[in-house]
């Protein structure tokens, strides 16, 4: 790290440890936030928090992005002017497919009626995504992403299921094939495949990429939704 000469972090609390690191590695360089200027998403308390937290999601609005690659094309101008033109015209290429994935991705959510645009996901990690496309994301009673859910979480979620009536589900961490036919059985539901939030997919899965990641997404919610 010593060696860069720019520290590129997500920002809205997203890396708490970034700045230890950059201070114990002794880094000198620039560092640029890729979230300045996002308007912040705030999540709702979860258990044991009394106040709501910033979602640091904000990469899930693709016109964020839109955002943060104009910060980091930036940051990358004044560490290196020379290569000023290069940078400026890859944010600009960049930002056209942005652009480009949003308008698709209206156009696909605006034929789903709005009731219809309910889904049922582990991992409160798609804010910035539902309020850019008008979708309703309901977390899970119990499920969440840092382990195996138990079958009391499992009874607990298809409850749920049953409750709000969405057929459009999505656990990350339901790897067990038995609590998935389990969970397919008792509520009645298909749970779609697997939804990328936080990381990439390896180089051959279907989200290796940022942009394949978004269209891997949106193709897997509108499939869902069209259920509900």
């Amino acid at each position: 790290m010593l060696s860069a000469r720019l520290f590129v972090v997500n920002g809205l609390n997203f890396e708490p440890w970034a700045q230890k690191l950059a201070k114990s590695a002794g880094y000198k360089g620039e560092t640029v936030v890729a979230s300045k200027g996002v308007t912040p998403h705030e999540m709702a308390a979860e258990a044991g928090h009394a106040h709501a937290e910033t979602d640091p999601h904000a990469w899930q609005n693709p016109l964020n992005v839109v955002l943060y690659v104009n910060n980091i094309a930036a940051g990358l101008t004044k560490v290196d002017p020379s290569g000023a033109a290069t940078y400026q015209a890859n944010a600009e290429a960049y930002a056209k497919q942005l652009k480009d994935f949003d308008a698709q991705a209206k156009t696909q959510l605006d034929a789903i009626a709005q009731p219809k645009r309910k889904v049922i996901t582990s991992h409160d990690a798609f804010g910035y995504l539902a309020a850019r496309y008008g979708i309703t994301m309901l977390a899970p009673d119990g499920a969440n992403t840092d382990s195996q859910p138990s079958a009391k979480h499992v009874a607990q979620l298809i409850r749920q299921i049953k409750r709000e009536k969405i057929k459009a589900v999505f656990v990350e961490n339901m790897s067990n094939p038995k609590l998935i036919a389990q969970l397919s059985k008792d509520a009645g539901v298909s749970v779609g495949a697997t939804l990328y939030s936080d990381a990439l997919s390896e180089t051959s899965g279907p989200a290796s990429t940022y942009m394949k990641m978004m269209n891997h997404n949106l193709t897997q919610l509108v499939a869902g939704m069209k259920l509900n």
